[in-house]
């Protein structure tokens, strides 16, 4: 759902995230990823806004992934195969506040080669700066604020300045994203709903919440393969791993099946979870 919403924030306000991220409004068009070969990669994540002599590439997660160095390196590779003549920008943007070490990595290096990349930890943004702008209004609760809630009441007082045919969606995006960092009681007393009942988002949003329950089976589904191969190729693991594996994400198992292979023993593990945070 998160991924979603930044999708269709990106899509909506180019302008405002060009203006964020390069400093000016850059005019951006959408780059489909199947223009890139980009299977079996998660094209799914991939955000990529072209203009005439640049791509800004971004990618907006919740949680941390140890393979998102490579990833970019990867879809760098795949951009200049296609557009040589174009420069890229890369952002990872970290929606949720984490501890994790791998939050501040923006580099990918093996022997012989290294390439960078920009990250952005939202709690550490001033949020007052996305407040003027309406494509970026729903990151200002995710901002650094030492009253998130007081923060959210500022982004509805703004949004009720806007125009109607904007003012529903970007409640119901802030509403989303909020939730990552506030109570939903909280959330519905300071977003009024007839507000973002005006917006088609909206209703995309209610079938998402209909559709938690199939991406919770899905998650449980994931986990029960990773395990299996985990077992087959590792042997037995400790309880303590059994309980990481518990607690990861649908994202991080996803990353943890596609590095399992390069895994030679529970030491292996071991590391990779340990980098996870």
């Amino acid at each position: 759902m998160f991924d979603n919403i930044c999708k269709y924030l990106v899509q909506s306000y180019p302008e405002d995230f060009a203006t964020w991220l390069l400093g000016e409004a850059v005019p951006l068009s959408q780059l489909e990823p199947s223009e890139l070969l980009l299977e079996p990669i998660r094209a799914d994540a991939l955000l990529l806004l072209a203009a005439e002599e640049l791509v800004l590439h971004m990618e907006f997660q919740t949680a941390p992934d140890p393979s998102m160095p490579f990833r970019m390196l990867d879809y760098r590779t795949r951009v200049y195969r296609r557009y040589p003549a174009k420069a890229m920008r890369q952002v990872v943007v970290y929606l949720k506040p984490s501890t994790s070490a791998l939050v501040y990595e923006s580099a990918f290096e093996i022997p012989g080669t290294r390439h960078v990349f920009e990250v952005v930890r939202l709690w550490e943004q001033p949020a007052e700066v996305f407040l003027h702008s309406p494509g970026l209004m729903p990151l200002a609760v995710l901002g650094q604020t030492s009253d998130r809630e007081s923060m959210l009441r500022s982004t509805a007082a703004v949004i009720e300045t806007l125009p109607q045919g904007q003012r529903g969606a970007v409640a119901a995006s802030t509403a989303v994203l909020a939730g990552l960092v506030l109570n939903q009681e909280t959330i519905g007393q300071i977003l009024r709903r007839d507000v973002m009942r005006e917006s088609v988002i909206y209703q995309e949003i209610l079938a998402e919440g209909r559709a938690e329950g199939r991406v919770e089976g899905r998650t449980e589904g994931e986990r029960a393969l990773v395990m299996r191969l985990l077992t087959r190729r590792l042997g037995i693991l400790s309880p303590e791993m059994h309980q990481r594996i518990e607690a990861l994400e649908l994202t991080q198992l996803e990353a943890l099946g596609e590095a399992l292979l390069d895994f030679q023993s529970p030491e292996d593990l071991q590391a990779w979870l340990v980098q996870l945070g």
